[in-house]
């Protein structure tokens, strides 16, 4: 359980430790092992969306924009993907695909195509635009990112990935299903 007030404020007042310790003193028998666990993640989820937020803006891209070309970026050259298979990289669904290459083909930092295999399939290609764009922007992102763990040292980092690892998947197949 997540307390909501606190969830909201990256800066709490008290530890996650002394809320878990609250819930128990005030209602025992309330299931607050997650507490310790959940709630800084989401008060680190809160400071990184902010935080990334500020990068983008410095960049000159949205978060909707950066997924698109970075996906496109990462599929190595001729940075050329279908839309299917954008949607399948970006976990988006195709009109959400469909509305981003339209807004970024329109600021020129794509171009659309047939695939010319005659089914209504569209390739999508990174321009020169495109390509300077998220290079820019990568390196601003990730920078940032990276400065904002630096405090980890390389066998906290093998660590934290694994259990997120873990985490993630055991989350995924409990709430995807």
């Amino acid at each position: 359980m997540v307390d909501a007030a606190a969830a909201e404020d990256p800066g709490p007042a008290h530890s996650a430790t002394e809320i878990a310790a609250a819930w128990r003193r005030e209602r025992p028998g309330t299931p607050t092992e997650s507490i310790e666990i959940v709630t800084p993640i989401w008060w680190l989820a809160k400071l990184f969306t902010d935080d990334r937020g500020r990068a983008l803006r410095e960049a000159g891209i949205d978060a909707a924009t950066l997924d698109l070309l970075s996906v496109i970026r990462r599929s190595g050259p001729p940075y050329t993907l279908s839309t299917r298979e954008l949607a399948r990289r970006t976990l988006v669904t195709a009109g959400a695909i469909s509305q981003r290459v339209a807004r970024a083909e329109r600021d020129g930092l794509v171009r659309r195509t047939p695939a010319g295999t005659g089914r209504r399939t569209v390739l999508v290609e990174l321009t020169a635009e495109g390509h300077a764009l998220i290079e820019r922007s990568v390196d601003t992102v990730l920078g940032r990112e990276a400065a904002l763990v630096r405090c980890l040292s390389d066998d906290e980092r093998t660590v934290l990935i694994a259990t997120l690892d873990k985490l993630m998947a055991d989350v995924r197949q409990r709430t995807l299903g």
